[in-house]
């Protein structure tokens, strides 16, 4: 692919307006200018740089999907770095550019193996880029364990925190941890101290434990409403803590199951857009073939078949960002939801929105919301430029 070119006759969606009958000039892999049809008719393009009309479509940042446990049939229980580079190569046709591989809880030697998976295929991707690290454990509450498995949680424990920090090699972005587990202050501050994002989930804090953790910097909600205890009118609970306090973010599973359509409106009409962030929490079983997954079963998320658990979700962030336009949420809402908001709680800097000077991480969308283009840092992915 060139390493110019402008996109142009587009309805640019930047994570914070629409500009329609805009154009997007990328040079060797950054976003140069975004500006209006007027002005680039404007403008004289020297014979090298390849123009090209998008007939109206939509141009948006790429997706950004924070929580993730596999896709395509790879994941991140595979425990090597091969998994995690065709998890990669399969989010990126499905509009993702860049990622946070989760890790679910384990024990410690098999979380230092999917650590190092993680770490080693950094540096090394075909498509969308590895941000980092979310750990979803091991310190969550075994009365909200949702599909964790049991022999991988762990009281609060400092030096195995430790531990597992350095095996990350200062990539660990999020954690997952449950605020009323004793000791857990002592271990958001050493969190806090290393800039990693702590959210609380798989967690039965009261609303006090969670006002408590919100004091210790748990300041971001691991898919609100799921795994967590829920809104009582006497205790408010985490979901309660989410709904009242506008300074905490929070995800949302966005296949339409883990989250009853009709609650995540409720909640752009409780909380300020900029706090709410889409996630798949996809399995590696999801866009494959179904007859690989023995354990589980599909009604747009996974169940676990031994008890009927909900085990994630089956969807990509495509699907989930057409989810939210059907669910009557405007366009530029979703793009927040999907991709300005993600960059911005996980403090990522250089994506997330089209501006000059950011990475040019595009996608490009048709009237349909089909996908016409995917560009990861200026390279084409998908399409004909």
């Amino acid at each position: 692919m060139q390493s110019e070119f402008c996109l142009h006759n587009a309805n640019v969606l930047t994570g914070f307006s629409v500009m329609p009958r805009c154009a997007v000039h990328v040079k060797h892999g950054k976003i140069i200018d975004v500006y209006n049809e007027e002005r680039f008719k404007q403008k004289k393009f020297s014979k090298n740089i390849k123009v090209v009309d998008v007939n109206g479509a939509y141009i948006m940042p790429g997706f950004i999907d924070t929580h993730i446990h596999g896709m395509g049939g790879y994941g991140t229980d595979d425990g090597n770095s091969e998994a995690i580079l065709k998890m990669s190569e399969v989010l990126a046709e499905y509009g993702v550019t860049s990622f946070i591989p989760t890790c679910n809880a384990a024990k410690e030697e098999k979380l230092l193996q999917n650590i190092d998976a993680i770490v080693s295929a950094m540096g090394k991707e075909k498509g969308a880029r590895i941000l980092g690290i979310h750990l979803e454990g091991p310190f969550l509450s075994p009365e909200r364990m949702g599909a964790q498995m049991a022999d991988g949680l762990s009281k609060v424990d400092l030096p195995y925190m430790k531990r597992l920090y350095k095996a990350t090699k200062g990539h660990l972005i999020n954690m997952t941890v449950a605020p009323e587990l004793k000791g857990m202050r002592e271990l958001a501050l050493y969190c806090n101290d290393k800039g990693i994002v702590l959210q609380a989930g798989h967690t039965n804090a009261t609303y006090d434990q969670m006002m408590e953790g919100m004091q210790a910097n748990i300041m971001h909600v691991t898919h609100l409403f799921n795994a967590m205890r829920p809104l009582h009118h006497r205790e408010p609970g985490v979901v309660g803590a989410a709904l009242i306090h506008s300074e905490l973010s929070c995800e949302i599973i966005g296949d339409g199951v883990h989250v009853n359509p009709n609650l995540v409106n409720l909640l752009l009409k409780c909380k300020p857009l900029s706090q709410i962030v889409m996630i798949t929490d996809a399995l590696y079983p999801a866009k494959t073939d179904l007859s690989m997954t023995p354990d589980l079963y599909l009604d747009k998320c996974f169940y676990r078949k031994s008890d009927n658990v909900m085990n994630g979700s089956a969807i990509s962030m495509l699907d989930g960002f057409r989810n939210l336009v059907s669910w009557g949420i405007p366009i530029e809402k979703a793009v927040r939801m999907t991709s300005t908001n993600p960059a911005q709680i996980m403090k990522q800097k250089n994506i997330g929105l089209l501006v000059p000077g950011n990475d040019a991480d595009i996608i490009v969308l048709d009237k349909d919301l089909e996908l016409i283009y995917i560009i990861i840092k200026g390279e084409l992915k998908k399409g004909n430029i």
